[in-house]
């Protein structure tokens, strides 16, 4: 029994070429009836999400494999133009490698990232639900499952946010814990701003109140993030009531100072306030760092965390090459010791 992996990646395709051979969530079903009768494939997994499409199979020719699933791709698609060097195919042990990598967020666009690993883990599920994998494609992606924990757990791969948004996150959980009664204003309608407020609604904060320059603005992206919309001269009357302040204000002035921030923590029984300061220039005077309880953080700031983290988990990635490598051979034994008929079961349950 031999494995393979036909697929095109970020790394390998642009996204002109990578959403020709896309599967929607409606084309899955249909795809996987057509797999589970594709001539020379005994076993097969099909993995779709923005930045990757791959089908991984099982059969005894690693050739043939490979051939059945590359025309299916172009005939399921209708495809007539053969794209040869997007697509890449492995063969074991390299498809296995691939895998445990791709699990294990080593093969995705921002490194460490865990989101595949749910994404991978829904596509098995649906093709076990069709019927498409037998002994060696099941014992294959509950090893890569397996892999992707180790590596969560005995590396830092997937640890310490990487972006200005997830670092923003993670500094207000530190500040507040549950953020379940956190309210949130935004000063300004950035791209950055509104990342880190979408970012911050995802973990459960109270409310967002938006105030812009324009109000029409300030009024459409509170619609889009479910909060309310205020005047931008009357923000400072919001303060008092609000814990974390996103500022992307383009002023050649400061907005918010030190005797402001003052005179506000008096009013506010000096609850934490957390500041995060996108301007620049800054719309935030630097000293109030200085007032007990204020917690201010600028866009180098959060990117130097975000940058930090990253260097961690590229400093990291040798061990998990190790750990990967560890399981491909144990895998790969395995799959030696499999009996040569083991395909048998999956063809009986393909005639079902």
């Amino acid at each position: 029994m031999h494995i393979v992996v036909v697929g095109l990646s970020h790394q390998s395709a642009p996204i002109e070429v990578r959403e020709q051979f896309a599967f929607t969530p409606g084309m899955v079903d249909e795809a996987m009836a057509l797999l589970r009768v594709e001539p020379g494939l005994d076993e097969g997994v099909i993995v779709s999400t923005c930045n990757r499409v791959e089908i991984y199979g099982a059969g005894a020719g690693a050739g043939d494999v490979i051939r059945a699933i590359d025309d299916f791709l172009h005939r399921f698609h209708e495809l007539e133009s053969r794209f040869e060097k997007e697509i890449y195919r492995f063969e074991e042990p390299r498809s296995v490698e691939h895998l445990f990598r791709v699990v294990s967020g080593l093969d995705s666009m921002v490194l460490g990232e865990t989101e595949i690993l749910g994404q991978v883990k829904k596509a098995y599920d649906q093709a076990l639900s069709s019927k498409t994998t037998g002994k060696a494609l099941n014992q294959l992606f509950q090893r890569a499952f397996q892999v992707a924990k180790k590596i969560r757990s005995q590396t830092v791969i997937t640890r310490g946010s990487v972006s200005v948004a997830s670092v923003a996150v993670e500094l207000a959980q530190k500040i507040f814990g549950d953020l379940g009664a956190s309210q949130v204003m935004v000063l300004g309608a950035g791209d950055t701003s509104e990342k880190a407020a979408r970012a911050l609604l995802s973990r459960g904060v109270r409310s967002v109140l938006v105030a812009n320059r324009t109000y029409e603005r300030a009024a459409a992206l509170a619609a889009e993030l479910g909060g309310r919309a205020v005047q931008f001269e009357n923000f400072g009357g919001e303060l008092a009531g609000v814990d974390i302040v996103i500022s992307s204000i383009a002023a050649p002035h400061l907005i918010l100072t030190r005797q402001s921030i003052g005179a506000l923590m008096t009013a506010r029984q000096n609850r934490p306030l957390f500041l995060i300061d996108l301007g620049v220039p800054r719309n935030i005077e630097p000293a109030v760092n200085e007032v007990d309880n204020v917690y201010l953080y600028n866009v180098d700031d959060l990117q130097g965390i975000a940058d930090n983290n990253m260097r961690a988990r590229r400093e990291d990635v040798a061990r998990c090459d190790e750990l990967i490598a560890a399981n491909v051979a144990k895998f790969e034994e395995w799959l030696r010791r499999m009996p040569p008929d083991a395909a048998r079961d999956f063809q009986q349950n393909r005639s079902i």
